[in-house]
């Protein structure tokens, strides 16, 4: 039996975690749109439409471990991240309420739901996809030329 490196470990963990952020966050906007009742935003989708592939694409690159997983996932993080902070910045009045996309439907500006009073869902967006894309980014800088 093959002994597996402990950069590979290392690796290995790091794409783990990025694994479980992104999942939670998955796990979240289902519970949170189908449980809670709360529809999500034409904004919201976009950011699940990042957010829900990259968890299946960094399982598939955990079992068996496989670095050129960053190559497919680090993209879609940081379109995630685009997204993420476009709607942020739309719900935090920096950039006009003209410039929503959401004519019809729930609107983008809304703030339906506030952790601690002030950190809304785009925000926690924000983080996951900041989050995966440091770790991606990590484990980019790890790997052999």
């Amino acid at each position: 039996m093959k002994r597996i490196t402990s950069q590979t470990d290392h690796s290995w963990t790091i794409l783990f975690v990025c694994w479980l952020l992104v999942a939670s966050a998955t796990l979240s906007s289902l519970f949170i749109s189908e449980v809670m009742e709360l529809p999500p935003c034409s904004l919201c989708w976009v950011q699940r439409i990042f957010m829900f592939p990259l968890a299946i694409i960094l399982l598939i690159g955990l079992f068996p471990f496989d670095g050129s997983v960053i190559r497919y996932a680090l993209p879609i993080s940081l379109c995630g991240v685009a997204a993420a902070l476009y709607h942020t910045l739309l719900q935090l009045g920096i950039i006009p309420e003209a410039a929503a996309p959401c004519q019809q439907g729930v609107s983008c500006t809304d703030v339906s739901l506030a952790l601690f009073g002030f950190v809304s869902i785009p925000m926690l967006s924000l983080l996951v996809f900041s989050a995966a894309t440091g770790l991606l980014l990590l484990l980019k800088r790890g790997e052999p030329s």
